[in-house]
């Protein structure tokens, strides 16, 4: 498989703050890519870029062949790539079923729409359960599902994902990244951000490490777990 997106030189910067520097890498079709690093690092960053919520202050961004880095963050999605961002931002107010349909407001495939809505329930039952209840009545488990399949709802290419583990319990965690697997087994492409990197990396395929706004190391993720100064750096104990 070829390679989905590919990201040159990328660079954010926040007035005289330079978050992202001169970063590269790519993502192949199909495959799960997880970025680690600590805080201020510029994971969050990169992701922002991407799907055009912040402007990127240089570099190229290709997505499915097409230069993407200065679209409007809707047109993005409609390209096939959406973000579930990091808090969730679930609309409290509106019900279950509501958040998921807005999801799908850049559409106009009725019939697929539905289809896919159904796969969303089928996926996360819990949300099937719960459809017409107020997503801010959710637990935090059942809003990171209604933000994933929210976003799922725009029938993505691409997924980005910004921290889905936070404030979950350990057992909501692996709940997630078990059904992360199910989605990317569905074809759809998967990059995650997520401060549990050794869980993360043992769900990817490759890992990037991210330092100071630059790119530290890649590589298969079975490598950085097993590199000694990555472990220290930023796994820590098992």
């Amino acid at each position: 498989m070829g390679s989905l997106l590919e990201v040159r030189g990328l660079e954010v910067r926040y007035g005289n703050i330079e978050a992202v520097r001169g970063l590269s890498f790519a993502v192949e079709e199909g495959s799960i890519v997880a970025v680690i690093g600590a805080n201020g690092a510029g994971k969050s960053s990169t992701l922002l870029a991407l799907s055009g919520l912040v402007r990127a202050s240089g570099g190229s961004i290709t997505f499915r062949g097409r230069e993407i880095a200065a679209l409007r963050a809707d047109l993005i999605v409609r390209a096939g790539l959406a973000q579930v961002p990091e808090g969730r931002a679930i609309l409290a107010p509106l019900s279950v079923a509501e958040n998921l349909e807005l999801g799908a407001w850049t559409r106009r495939d009725a019939v697929a729409t539905a289809a896919d809505l159904e796969r969303v329930y089928a996926v996360f039952p819990a949300l099937a359960d719960r459809r017409s209840r107020l997503a801010g009545s959710l637990s935090g488990g059942e809003q990171q599902m209604l933000a994933i399949g929210r976003a799922l709802m725009a029938s993505p290419r691409l997924l980005l994902l910004d921290e889905p583990s936070m404030g979950l319990a350990p057992k909501l965690v692996s709940a997630i990244f078990g059904t992360l697997a199910d989605i990317r087994r569905t074809g759809t492409t998967i990059l995650l951000v997520e401060q549990n990197a050794r869980q993360a990396l043992r769900l990817a395929d490759r890992g990037l490490v991210l330092s100071h706004g630059s790119l530290f190391k890649t590589g298969p993720s079975a490598e950085l777990l097993a590199d000694p100064a990555i472990v220290e750096a930023f796994l820590g104990k098992a």
